[in-house]
């Protein structure tokens, strides 16, 4: 899926590319995107740093467990703690986003899903991709 029409200042492609998301995610469940204007190295890194997370102990992916990420919605989540249509589903995931510290107005005010993730603990090394990457 190509989403270069959605960084576009025309609005030309955007309606295209919507319909294509709504069908991929219809008729699939889930779809590859190009376009973004990430850079290749960037995505590497992130690569890097998720495959080194997930092959750690499942101990050590607890230490940053979403129960502990409070407002901002974010962190580690095992497999079979979430649910699709009512049932727990077979995948692990780690939740992150932009990297905001406390003196950040956004998260001084409460805002629901901004705040830390990564740099909590030892997981310091993947708070650079994943805060550059979830700006995009």
């Amino acid at each position: 899926m190509d989403l270069a029409p959605l960084l576009s200042t025309q609005a030309a492609g955007s309606t295209d590319v919507a319909r294509q998301i709504e069908a991929a995610c219809r008729e699939h469940g889930f779809f590859y995107v190009t376009g973004h204007g990430v850079a290749p190295d960037l995505l590497a890194r992130l690569a890097n740093a998720c495959a080194a997370f997930f092959a750690l102990p499942q101990a050590a992916k607890m230490e940053i467990a979403m129960a502990r990420g409070g407002p901002a919605w974010r962190g580690y989540f095992p497999v079979g703690a979430e649910l699709t249509s009512g049932r727990p589903d077979l995948k692990e995931g780690l939740y992150f986003g932009a990297e905001l510290g406390g003196d950040d107005p956004q998260v001084r005010a409460g805002l629901p899903l901004h705040g830390p993730t990564c740099s909590r603990g030892r997981y310091r090394s993947c708070a650079p991709p994943c805060s550059t990457t979830s700006a995009r």
